[in-house]
């Protein structure tokens, strides 16, 4: 994060930063999925940008192209069941960008499981944002049918969770 106010004469300036406001606009960056947003009062102008991690996805990628010679086959099918998942009318999507967890706590018993029946309202896992424990919640009663990532992965905004049929 950079704290800096220029001048139109090229001269750097400093000012007294709300370092509270800044967190709640990084926040407010992370929440909405947004990478870039500005601010502005008289001549104070706060300008935040992210980036986009694009490691992950290659990461993935790799380990199913290193199988694909031993089992061909499997590959591409493990590549095109995430896509309809994602797509299905109960896939359950992260609201924000942060690292899900399937448990409470390390060890302890997941929330739910393939085949498990849940409420509307019930806990299905916890996405950790900014030191920040955020409980998703089922949209509506049925029976969870696949699980789309693994404990303590990071997931991103609109990501499919887990899908509710």
């Amino acid at each position: 994060m950079k704290k800096t106010a220029g001048g139109g004469d090229g001269k750097m300036s400093s000012f007294d930063l709300d370092a509270e406001f800044v967190r709640k606009m990084a926040l407010l960056l992370q929440e909405t999925g947004l990478t870039e947003m500005e601010y502005s009062e008289g001549e104070r102008r706060i300008r935040l940008t992210r980036q986009m991690m694009m490691a992950p996805a290659p990461m993935a990628a790799m380990p199913a192209a290193a199988p694909a010679p031993a089992a061909a086959p499997a590959a591409p099918a493990l590549k095109e069941a995430p896509a309809p998942a994602a797509q299905h009318p109960g896939a359950v999507k992260s609201p924000m960008v942060g690292t899900a967890y399937l448990a409470p706590e390390p060890g302890a018993a997941p929330f739910v499981k393939v085949g498990d029946q849940v409420k509307a309202g019930q806990t299905l896992l916890i996405i950790e944002a900014m030191k920040v424990m955020n409980p998703i919640k089922a949209p509506k009663s049925g029976t969870v049918t696949q699980l789309l990532i693994a404990d303590a992965q990071p997931v991103e905004f609109g990501e499919a969770l887990l899908v509710i049929e």
